[in-house]
């Protein structure tokens, strides 16, 4: 393997972490039932890529703090 298809899999692989670390705190912060939070924090670890996009497309929406 190359060095730079190396570094392209690393950036990648830290791109999903930290968008999953997001999504999650997206979840936690949402007004969501206590039960839908902790499927959407399952399913967004169980299946990070799949999870994100989901999250994104069909999950519930942060709310907005100070307004």
């Amino acid at each position: 393997m190359s060095d730079a298809l190396v570094y392209l899999v690393i950036l990648l692989s830290a791109l999903v972490i930290l968008l999953g670390i997001w999504a999650l705190i997206s979840v936690f912060r949402s007004e969501a039932s206590v039960g839908i939070k902790a499927l959407w924090a399952i399913g967004i670890s169980l299946f990070p890529i799949i999870g994100l996009l989901a999250w994104a497309l069909f999950g519930p929406k942060p709310t907005r703090r100070g307004r």
